[in-house]
């Protein structure tokens, strides 16, 4: 009967692989399942059949109900909901027994039933996976999970440019592999490989981890015997003497039979690197080694972990919590190999991502399935929090083997996984591995058919006393007998092998057992796959995540439905995720190979990185300098006979005092600081600060022209605004921010001494520019302007913050350009005439350095900036700084990198070429780590569920927003290129607020001692762009403050409208003080 006549149960999924019109050849359908009507389950009867090509993974199951002692989740019910045990039954009938609710379940329905999971289990699974992995990578929980989550140090993926030779050592189940991989650097498409294997002696498992002295317990490695091929048992005699029953050659050569030495695992195997490379033409430099080492480690460097357990039969004593890669480097010098160096240790799972990603296919998880199952994926360096690294990503080897182990696994469970547990040589550990690896499944399958011929389902008239022997089925045999064409024959061949007599439909009934059982295996397999992928999506941001996953083991190799199963479950788990299957090619050979590649490719960029950078990161000692300098500057600066020679000019600006909250009035005020004027008008009022302005643009061609016609635009826009605001006929005083360079004469006169900023009008410099500003109004005949104070931003962002704070005595602007002042006393003031009280000093350090005091800390980076300025060799504190300058600054170290090919796989970039490309707000988004997505909760079969992850924050977003910056400037970057990039940026940076510390240090503690203070408070007004928008610079600033200054408490206020509320509030206190 075809099965599109079948309605299926809701919760049956159908099993990729049978044509859905033809019943399975191997069993056939029988009963009545035919004749079930659309909307109904099939009957008992023919449900046995079902699972020939069904899977139970759905929602709601109709069946589940019938399982006495469950509900439809699969959780053990209340006893009083349980089925009395009949006399005689075995305990596996009483928890499988049948309920009364119902039609009756056959004991190989119930079987079934017990070894499937529905969705909604699944899902559950998913969450609870999830929650151990925040555990694991939580630095508070870490060590009491069971997910271990371990950090491997591995922090990138292939991206096709690795060369050179690299040596792997792959200890396996039963044997060591030795491999030599040459790369070329073309993509790791075509490398040459050569590799032999040698077999590993059963005692050294078992035996000492160490050498020992003497004695005959552990084996015996023998030197020089010449047997040919492989590492195997040597025959009774070599080379005339007769050796020990334990003995073992070591493969082929001339040399005379030497003494046998006590064999120990690590001298085994560095015994095996020296035999494999006395046979290969190898270069006599320095040989990297991958170590393939498949057992739980804790690893705190690539090249540095210590062996936590055992397992797959090894069981070498004084091993473990020990550094198993310094262990096989000593045996490895031990052999006098002495250019052959341990550089990286993996597991099996690391190398098949390894061996599956290229640059164009990023392979970001891994999934094998083997004697053991293991997984790991490419996690955002931040959530690791077990290490310190904090940039990038780093791959996580999760060892979900031991999920479960708490008991989060009990109410899938079932009394056959129960007995194989009990029998293994781990009781209650790895208990999902139990579940999955093919290890276990042969022996689930067999106390599924021993409970089941217990009850009579099976096996009627045999003997079945073979089948309570561990092993006696093998998971070989239950992957045949899965086969659809020759399963049935298979299951024949085997179950007659032990002795049994099975019917037509025993063999049948053994067939179905299996496939639930490797079906669930699939099943479990995408409910931990499908947990890493929405974790990789949360923690990311990602609306949907797109990825390869390299899959490797004997399960999913030997069973096609495994993958398919694999595939299609992890889609209905994960739906936001789209996850392409990649087998895996010699993922522990191969992928060791690129693993170590990898790492010395990163070694090498590392190397790269920290010379470029040097220069730019600064320490203690050389701040300290630069603040000493700094004071010495000013110093200089405030004397009357030294002030010329100092490049920190200390500009007295006769601002004489802060706002004391009594001025009252209209003011205009006008700010001229960049390509931006602006024109305000600002009412002071017991109330508060009323303001209203407008912005107009300087034009380049007015900025670069002359200074009639600058200032003439200047008086324009006044006019313009004051029409607008109804203010032709009054005459208000005015308070002008002009934000350049200038030697100030008295409060309404200031003397031009530079442009900056990109200013260059002519007939300016050595000017009152207060008095250009009136001519320009005469020959506008605007006759109605009264100039009462000019100042820069720097002096109107202290009067703008002072009118909120009276502690208020220094300004700092770090925006496109940098400048500081500050209450000084009058006495120190050589400048300016008077003793008594304190003015505001306009610092202009833009143009510390000037006279090459700080030579020593610029780099060549620094000078290639400043020699393509309009003013090369002048402001050179601030080209070290400001905005205008910083994006300049690394877009010349990114070109370095490019050279050196350790970015943009060292590929030409053009656009790089271009001057100002890299704008400085990069430098901000670049840094800028992003907020976390919302978190949630869900309900799962009446279970609040995380439908995010515990993450604090997306690094991984803000790394891909360097990308996207990246390629909008047409650079073909990669992940660990933005995390490059990052690095970079995150450097100049810091080094720009680390020197404005500097500066500022010397300020506080100059006002400090001016004063006789033991402690300073006081509070900074501060503006700009870079300190406002800059994620980290504020931070970066006040943390180096305060550890120059320990002895000043300093707190920082952000400006509103200094240089324009500022300029207006000058000539507020400047009207208030002339007031009789």
């Amino acid at each position: 009967m075809g099965l599109s006549r079948l309605a299926l149960p809701p919760g049956v999924l159908y099993l990729p692989g049978q044509r859905r019109d033809q019943p399975s050849a191997s069993c056939r359908w029988k009963g009545e399942a035919g004749g079930a009507r659309r909307g109904q389950p099939p009957s008992p009867a023919a449900l046995e059949d079902v699972f020939n090509m069904f899977v139970v993974v759905g929602h709601s199951c109709p069946l589940y109900p019938r399982l006495p002692g469950r509900d439809c989740s699969g959780r053990t019910l209340p006893s009083d909901d349980a089925v009395e045990t009949a006399e005689g039954r075995s305990s596996v009938s009483h928890q499988l027994a049948q309920r009364n609710d119902g039609p009756a379940c056959t004991p190989v329905q119930r079987a079934l039933l017990a070894l499937t999971i529905p969705l909604e289990m699944l899902q559950v699974v998913k969450g609870r996976m999830m929650q151990a992995m925040s555990h694991g990578l939580s630095r508070q929980t870490h060590a009491q999970a069971n997910v271990r989550m371990l950090p491997t140090y591995i922090c990138s993926t292939p991206n096709g440019t690795e060369k050179g030779n690299v040596l792997v050592a792959e200890l396996c189940q039963s044997h060591v592999r030795i491999l030599l991989m040459t790369l070329l650097g073309d993509g790791n498409q075509s490398p040459h490989v050569t590799d032999k294997i040698f077999d590993v002696p059963g005692d050294s498992m078992q035996g000492p981890g160490e050498a020992v002295r003497g004695g005959h317990g552990s084996g015996w490695l023998l030197l020089g015997c010449p047997v040919p091929g492989r590492l195997g048992r040597a025959p009774g005699r070599c080379g005339g003497s007769r050796l020990p029953p334990t003995a073992w050659a070591l493969g082929k050569g001339e040399q005379p039979v030497t003494p046998a030495v006590p064999l120990q695992l690590f001298d085994f195997i560095a015994q095996c690197v020296r035999q494999f490379l006395a046979g290969v033409s190898s270069p006599e430099e320095r040989l990297p080694l991958g170590f393939v080492f498949p057992f739980s480690c804790k690893q705190t460097q690539l090249n540095k972990a210590e062996l936590l357990s055992w397992s797959k039969g090894f069981s070498c004593s004084g091993v473990e919590g020990k550094d198993v890669v310094q262990l096989l480097q000593s045996a490895i010098n031990k052999q006098e190999l002495f250019h052959v160096e341990v550089v990286a240790l993996m597991n099996d799972t690391v190398g098949t991502m390894m061996t599956c990603s290229t640059r164009e296919r990023p392979c970001e998880v891994a999934l094998v399935v083997d004697k053991g199952t293991n997984s790991c994926f490419m996690a955002e360096a931040q959530y690791v929090e077990v290490v310190e690294e904090t940039n990038g990503r780093m791959c996580v080897n999760t060892e979900w083997g031991c999920f479960g182990d708490d008991d989060a696994l009990n109410d899938i469970l079932t009394p056959y996984d129960q007995r194989v547990d009990q029998e293994s040589s781990n009781p209650g550990k790895k208990r999902f591995e139990k579940l999955v690896g093919s290890l276990y499944l042969g022996d689930i399958v067999r106390h599924t058919l021993m409970a089941l011929s217990a009850e009579k389902a099976l096996f009627i008239g045999s003997n079945v006393t073979v089948l309570g022997t561990k092993g006696a089925l093998n998971t070989q045999q239950v992957l045949e007998i899965i086969d659809n064409e020759e399963g049935m024959a298979k299951a024949r061949v085997a179950l007659e092998a032990l002795g049994l007599r099975p019917s037509e439909r025993d063999c049948c009934r053994v067939q179905q057992i299996c496939r639930a059982v490797v079906s669930r295996s699939a099943a479990l397999c995408a409910a931990g796959l499908a947990a890493i992928l929405g974790y990789i999506r949360h923690s990311r941001g990602l609306e949907r995540l797109v990825t390869n996953v390299a899959v490797d083991g004997e399960l999913y190799r030997a069973h096609s439905r495994f993958g398919e199963i694999l595939q299609s479950v992890t889609g209905l788990l994960a739906p936001d995720c789209m996850a392409a299957l990649v087998p895996s090619v010699d993922g522990t050979g191969r992928g060791a190979a690129i693993v170590t590649a990898v790492a010395l490719r990163l070694a090498d960029q590392r190397r790269e990185m920290d010379q470029l950078l040097a220069p730019l990161r600064l320490s203690r000692t050389d701040l300290e300098r630069v603040q000493a300098l700094m004071r010495q500057e000013m110093e200089l600066g405030l004397g009357q006979e030294t002030n010329a020679n100092s490049s920190v000019r200390m500009l007295p600006t006769y601002v004489r005092g802060t706002p004391d909250g009594t001025e009252r009035g209209e003011f205009l005020a006008l700010d001229l600081g960049g390509t931006n004027f602006r024109v305000l008008v600002v009412r002071v009022a017991e109330d508060g600060i009323r303001m209203a302005s407008e912005i107009y643009l300087i034009p380049t061609n007015i900025m670069q022209g002359t200074g009639e016609a600058l200032f003439d635009h200047i008086v324009d826009c006044i006019m313009d605004f004051q029409l607008k605001q109804d203010l032709m006929e009054q005459v208000l005083p005015l308070g002008f921010t002009f934000s350049f360079p200038c030697q100030q004469l008295g409060l309404d006169k200031a003397v031009l001494l530079t442009w900056t900023k990109g200013f260059s009008a002519s007939g300016c410099v050595g000017e009152d520019v207060v008095q250009l500003l009136r001519e320009a109004a005469q020959r506008k005949r605007h006759l109605a302007l009264k100039v009462v104070a000019v100042v820069n931003d720097t002096v109107g962002t202290m009067m703008s913050c002072g009118y909120d704070d009276p502690k208020c005595e220094i300004g700092l602007i770090v925006g496109t350009g940098t400048n500081a002042c500050y209450m000084e006393e009058m006495q120190n003031v050589g400048t300016v005439e008077g003793e008594r009280g304190r003015m505001c000093i306009n610092m202009e350090w833009g143009a510390f350095g000037d006279n090459g005091c700080l030579d020593h800390i610029f780099t060549d980076f620094d000078r290639l900036v400043d020699e393509t300025t309009i003013n090369p060799g002048k402001q050179r504190f601030e080209k070290l700084i400001s905005g205008m300058y910083l994006g300049e600054i690394v877009r010349y170290i990114l070109l370095a990198l490019v050279e050196k090919q350790v970015l943009f796989r060292g590929k030409p970039c053009p656009r790089l070429q271009t001057r100002d490309i890299f704008k400085t707000k990069f430098l901000s988004t670049i840094e800028m780590v992003m907020p976390p997505p919302a978190c949630g909760t869900g309900t799962v079969m009446g279970m609040v569920m995380l439908t995010v992850p515990l993450v604090r924050g997306s690094d991984g977003l803000a790394l891909q927003q360097v990308q996207a910056i990246l390629h909008d400037l047409e650079l073909d970057a990669s992940f660990e290129d933005g995390v490059l990039v990052r690095e970079v940026c995150q450097t100049v940076s810091l080094r720009a607020a680390q020197l404005c510390a500097a500066g500022l240090a010397a300020v506080v503690e100059k006002m400090r001692e001016n004063r006789g203070l033991s402690q300073l408070a006081v509070t900074v007004g501060v503006d700009g762009t870079l300190y406002k928008v800059h994620p980290r610079f504020s931070q970066h600033l006040q943390k180096m403050l305060r550890e120059l200054a320990p002895n000043c408490t300093v707190t920082f206020l952000q400006s509103e409208d200094g240089s324009g509320k500022g300029a207006a509030l000058v000539a507020a206190v400047a009207c208030r003080g002339a007031e009789p």
